[in-house]
């Protein structure tokens, strides 16, 4: 019982345009931004033993902590939810019939 007049199938394609960024390129994104806090920790070392003591407590404070800041800012990004997939038709669902 094939009727004419029906409309036609609609064809679902998924969407790739909302993908992220490859897996190697935000792993070296990652390591770039650690390596660039652990920089800043070594020139924090580096003037605790040059400046005077009031100055040399801040640069202490600074390398002490600086990792545990460089661990949270090198790990964001993967995780975060950026929206909805575009990978369904919007609309109803119903079993099309025969």
């Amino acid at each position: 019982m094939d009727n004419p007049i029906s409309s036609p199938k609609k064809s679902v394609s998924a969407s790739i345009s909302n993908v992220g960024e490859g897996l190697s390129k935000e792993q070296s994104s990652r390591a770039r931004k650690y390596f660039i806090s652990m920089m800043i920790r070594t020139l924090c070392f580096i003037l605790a033993v040059i400046l005077p003591s009031p100055f040399r407590w801040l640069a202490i404070f600074g390398a002490v902590t600086l990792p545990y800041f460089a661990v949270i800012i090198a790990n964001a990004g993967r995780e975060t939810i950026k929206g909805e997939p575009n990978i369904f038709a919007n609309g109803p669902k119903q079993i099309e019939s025969k």
